[in-house]
């Protein structure tokens, strides 16, 4: 018996791998730090260090940077320099720097920032919609309409995320039924791409699964983005029951920034790190420097004089000057 259970685990551990290996030839990163890593800080971040930071992980090789968000500074005071940002930062002949976009006035604002993609924000439960929306699902779902239809009309990308698509912090258990519903609406209203977000982090394999058997009957995969908070260190095991669907888009957070000022207990996302290194031990080359990320990740964390999140930061420290011997590491390559 003893035997049995040994040689069922191996073969399920090879078919795992093999899965993997097939559904996901290439992942896309889309790193999140800058907007959503920064958003709940409570020291403010000036300008020049977003900036700079926006330039170090374009460096590393992130081809997707959200960058700032045009929400109310009345709300979110650390986002209040969305303009400055998006005006100041050199952009780079092939990255993403797209912004979020809660109604509008954000979108109108925004628009003079010579921006090329937006995000869109329902929630996925009707706590977390009037907590950060002030209005219900169906409300919120209108206006982001206004603005996408807008935004498409102008030629611009428009990208949806669904918050709480777990577990609310008001709500409870969310029905994973009524995340396709809402993530159908937002293709209906012209998104590219879809990002699902475990706002507070609640999410196991065993849910994410559950969830995404709902989300793939109205989406095909390489249309959906995951999108995990790391509050139970649940984070990579999350991604990968996902990208046994055949996910190809993963957000995260340099350093593992994070936080919801609507979600409390809520922590940071995914360090970017963790998923590089998590990758390149798949096989999965991400084209990412991963010793320039990790300057990238140290740099905003001395500022905030908090250490970093990232796992894989703490452990690699500076030992490494090619992120190629990081790679070896991580694939266990002799």
């Amino acid at each position: 018996m003893r035997f049995f259970k040994k040689s069922l685990l191996k073969y399920s551990t090879i078919s795992t791998s093999r899965k993997i290996s097939q559904a996901v030839p290439d992942i896309r990163i889309y790193e999140v730090g800058p907007r959503d890593g920064l958003q709940n800080e409570s020291k403010f971040v000036p300008t020049d260090i977003k900036v700079e930071l926006i330039h170090k992980l374009s460096e590393a090789g992130i081809k997707d940077i959200e960058c700032a968000s045009f929400v109310s500074p009345k709300w979110v005071k650390q986002m209040s320099d969305g303009t400055e940002v998006m005006k100041t930062i050199k952009r780079v002949p092939g990255v993403n720097y797209p912004v979020l976009i809660p109604n509008l006035k954000g979108y109108e604002a925004a628009k003079q920032c010579n921006i090329e993609e937006i995000a869109i924000f329902p929630a996925g439960s009707e706590g977390f919609s009037q907590k950060n929306l002030n209005c219900s699902i169906e409300e919120g779902l209108k206006r982001f309409k206004l603005v996408a239809d807008q935004a498409i009309k102008d030629g611009m990308r428009v990208r949806g995320y669904v918050s709480c698509v777990v577990g609310c912090p008001y709500d409870g258990p969310i029905n994973p039924k009524g995340i396709a519903k809402i993530t159908e609406e937002l293709f209906t209203m012209g998104c590219y791409e879809v990002s699902l977000g475990d706002t507070i982090g609640v999410g196991t394999a065993g849910s994410v699964k559950k969830l995404m058997n709902e989300v793939i009957k109205v989406a095909t995969p390489d249309k959906i983005a995951l999108h995990f908070h790391d509050t139970y260190g649940q984070g990579l095991s999350n991604l990968l029951a996902g990208l046994e669907f055949g996910i190809k888009t993963v957000d995260s957070s340099v350093s593992g920034l994070g936080g919801c000022p609507y979600a409390r207990g809520a922590s940071g996302n995914l360090a970017t790190e963790d998923l590089v290194y998590f990758l390149y031990g798949l096989g999965v080359n991400t084209n990412i420097d991963l010793v320039k990320l990790i300057e990238a990740g140290r740099y905003i964390s001395n500022f905030l004089a908090k250490p970093t999140e990232s796992k894989v930061n703490r452990a690699i420290g500076d030992r490494f000057k090619n992120h190629k011997d990081i790679i070896k590491i991580a694939s266990c390559t002799l």
